[in-house]
């Protein structure tokens, strides 16, 4: 990474509430660094740059990765944290038409990863927020296909799905970003960071998932459960934004070869995806499939 002497700077999307604001408050104290956030809402924060984001709209995303380029001004990005999330209890579409869910969470990012993936610096770090619901959901995908996760058919929709099908191509995503030439030459490390189940984010608001945990698996039935099935652990935002903010600033590191950093029982650890996430054959095809869809080279 940079010399202690220059500056760092973070681009972040998802730091105004939930796990991203505390993680937020990590990344604020660290000295003689710059942070770039993108937001809907046009807000003044004290330490960092807002600039205006509409994940559910690909022109939003060109948008706000052309003024951070311009904010820049050449400067290169230290730090790429892609960790905006959202659910919704019914069917929507984004505005270039594909289902709000898959839109918001994965292929926003996606296209914003490539726009600034050429301004990441040498020894950078791309993080991007994925899920354990990707495989250990018992609604998870069990194949891949990215067009009709992009326009599901009425039949083939639902809420439950939607959010663990998101999760499993922003770690396809990340798989797909770690191998590309760029990112080797350039020594930058991509992390898909799985949070856990964290209480009291925003994000179980909108989620018919979330919402059946927290209704079902009350606190100490919960705490016996997670010991048994340590994914069921409910951590707490605090916790969840700190092991963000440790995997952002690069003081936990995967072992060669590793992506996938999982949040489990209040520790960083990085275990197997699901075979699905494994797949190259997935990987790639859904690579091909988001170019596609944002008009970009596969």
């Amino acid at each position: 990474m940079n010399n202690t002497n220059q500056k760092q700077i973070i681009v972040m999307t998802g730091a105004t509430s939930g796990i991203g604001a505390e993680a937020l408050k990590h990344l604020i104290a660290q000295p003689n660094t710059e942070i770039i956030v993108g937001a809907r809402e046009n807000r003044e924060v004290p330490g960092i740059t807002v600039l205006p984001l509409e994940l559910s709209s690909l022109a939003s995303v060109r948008s706000f990765a052309e003024a951070v380029q311009k904010r820049l001004g050449g400067a290169k990005i230290n730090m790429l944290v892609l960790n905006a999330g959202a659910q919704f209890r019914e069917k929507k579409l984004s505005a270039d038409g594909f289902e709000m869910t898959f839109a918001v969470n994965y292929l926003a990012h996606y296209l914003l990863a490539r726009l600034l993936l050429p301004s990441m610096a040498e020894g950078g770090r791309l993080v991007i927020t994925t899920s354990d619901t990707h495989g250990q959901w018992p609604l998870a995908p069990k194949t891949i296909d990215p067009d009709l996760f992009a326009h599901p058919t009425e039949e083939s929709y639902s809420a439950a799905r939607a959010y663990p099908i998101s999760k499993l191509c922003d770690l396809l995503a990340a798989r797909s970003f770690a191998v590309l030439d760029y990112v080797k030459e350039r020594h930058i490390t991509v992390i898909a960071w799985n949070p856990g189940l964290t209480g009291n984010t925003g994000l179980g608001g909108n989620s018919a998932t979330k919402n059946a945990i927290m209704t079902t698996l009350r606190y100490p039935l919960r705490l016996l459960s997670s010991l048994i099935l340590p994914q069921l652990y409910m951590h707490t935002p605090v916790q969840s934004g700190e092991g963000l903010a440790e995997v952002i600033l690069g003081k936990v590191a995967p072992p060669a070869g590793r992506v996938y950093a999982s949040h489990v029982r209040n520790k960083i650890t990085f275990p197997d995806p699901s075979k699905l996430a494994q797949s190259d054959d997935a990987r790639d095809l859904l690579w091909r499939k988001s170019a596609a869809m944002v008009g970009l080279p596969a």
